[in-house]
């Protein structure tokens, strides 16, 4: 790249943040600027009906997935619709095979219920990870050996597996058809139905054309707020200026590699390592070194990552993708020329769906905040708990009322967009808390759709007995002494 060659920042790791990653400003768009103008008319029209449900959930990732579970387990009659052909979002589609954190930094696994659950159905060669009994070890070989497989941090190891996407695809999908929900695919959620304040359905294209797919409960799991939004709900979309989590990138993977060899390459020769990031910054004047996966032969990669740019713009969107596609094969090349392992490394996989870390946040009720962090508060709304991001503190209680939003009824949400604040939606958009804030709204919509009440009325001792009961780690306010922080 010439003109455009992204404007390198490093951001370093500290005690409140556990990823590092280099960012890339914006610059000219690779392709001419859009020159539309006006406006054209649709006219109106009557929209058939494709299916009338209990529960709706729109958009099949992470969050979406335990939300149809959760609420179908309830008994409701259940809708996911996915606008690709795979159920998973960024976890399968978006190659986001690292899954985040579950325990806290004492070993206890806290993310439990849906995610438990789909790890526990995959094969053994479908992930990889450190075994239950070194959760929470502090060993520093231990430490130093489980860091490099993304598994330790702050000098702990934490279950936080690499999986096989293909694999989670297919146990995500047969899970709930299992539970009997109906599945959509290849359909796109465009306008919610919105009667006396309350989302009463949703307006979706596909090839079949525009229909209508109505629900007593819509749960917003897109991850960007879309349903919500254009609801008229209130969303935020501040953001750190000086943090990855707001930043977008297309995730690749490279096979033919020697995982194991580069890995002894990092561990054992630390100054030739500093001189290959050093070659790789000045060589392609951007870097991202790669990540383990869940077999020895195939690199990932989850970067560059690229700030400065939209997730709700089209053409910003397509920018990303341009140069993310540029990225791997420029990095692929490098690697091959001077990487330990990678003499034989090929482009095997480009992610389908691009790497949005944030767009909106819900307005709700309530929220999770920085201030929030250091309490070892249980909140009396409780749906479930969050590791916390370094040792120095006990884990996070997340409140339901983080999943209704302020004033609108018929809707929860679920997943990336849940409501916080901007430090919190660091460890809050993340795979693990998108399985726990889906599994606990989906719990919700059924539950309300059950006992015919909007969802801000749901009886919150019945929540809670209905998550406890599907496997969830739910608190109760008047125990003792909540799950604490490691010693130091």
């Amino acid at each position: 790249m010439t003109d455009d060659t992204p404007k390198v920042r490093e951001i370093r790791q500290s005690k409140d943040r556990f990823l590092s990653s280099d960012i890339f400003e914006t610059g000219r768009m690779v392709f001419p600027p859009r020159n539309g103008s006006g406006h054209v008319s649709e006219l109106a029209r009557d929209v058939p009906v494709y299916h009338r449900c209990d529960v709706l959930v729109v958009g099949g990732g992470p969050a979406g997935t335990a939300a149809a579970l959760a609420a179908a387990r309830t008994g409701a009659d259940v809708v996911v619709m996915e606008r690709y052909n795979h159920l998973g979002g960024l976890s399968t589609g978006g190659v986001v095979i690292w899954i985040d954190r579950m325990t806290d930094w004492s070993g206890n696994l806290v993310i439990r219920g849906f995610a438990e659950e789909v790890l526990d159905r995959l094969p053994a060669e479908g992930k990889a990870g450190p075994g239950r009994n070194l959760w929470g070890a502090q060993d520093p070989d231990l430490a130093k050996y489980w860091r490099l497989r993304t598994s330790a941090f702050h000098g702990i190891v934490t279950w936080a597996p690499t999986i096989d996407p293909e694999r989670l695809k297919l146990t995500s999908q047969e899970l709930l058809i299992e539970a009997g929900v109906r599945i959509v695919y290849h359909s796109w959620a465009a306008v919610p139905v919105v009667e006396d304040g309350a989302v009463q359905g949703v307006i979706f294209e596909s090839k079949e054309g525009r229909q209508a797919l109505m629900a007593r409960v819509v749960v917003d799991c897109t991850g960007d707020g879309d349903i919500f939004s254009r609801a008229g709900a209130e969303f935020d979309s501040d953001i750190e200026e000086g943090d990855v989590h707001h930043s977008m990138n297309t995730g690749f993977m490279l096979g033919g590699v020697d995982m194991d060899t580069w890995l002894d390459f990092r561990l054992k020769d630390e100054a030739g390592f500093s001189e290959f990031n050093q070659l790789g910054r000045e060589t392609l004047g951007f870097f991202q070194a790669p990540y383990v996966s869940w077999r020895q032969d195939i690199a990932l990669f989850l970067g560059p990552r690229q700030s400065g740019l939209s997730a709700l713009n089209v053409d910003e969107m397509t920018e990303v993708e341009i140069r993310s596609h540029r990225f791997m094969q420029k990095h692929c090349e490098f690697f091959r020329q001077h990487a330990p392992g990678f003499k034989d490394a090929y482009m095997l996989l480009s992610a389908p769906q691009l790497g949005v870390r944030h767009t909106r946040r819900l307005g709700g009720v309530g929220r999770i905040e920085r201030s929030q962090w250091g309490t070892g508060m249980i909140h009396a709304d409780e749906v479930g708990v969050s590791p916390s991001v370094s040792p120095k503190f006990p884990v996070i209680s997340v409140p339901y009322r983080a999943l209704v939003p302020a004033r609108l009824d018929g809707l929860l949400a679920a997943g990336r967009h849940v409501s916080c604040d901007a430090n919190s939606h660091g460890f809050m958009r993340e795979i693990p808390q998108c399985w726990l804030t889906g599994q606990a709204a989906g719990a919700a919509a059924g539950v309300a759709a059950n006992r015919g009440v909007q969802p801000r009325d749901v009886d919150i001792a019945e929540l809670q007995a209905t998550l406890r009961a599907q496997g969830a780690l739910v608190r109760d306010p008047s125990e003792a002494s909540p799950l604490a922080p490691a010693a130091s």
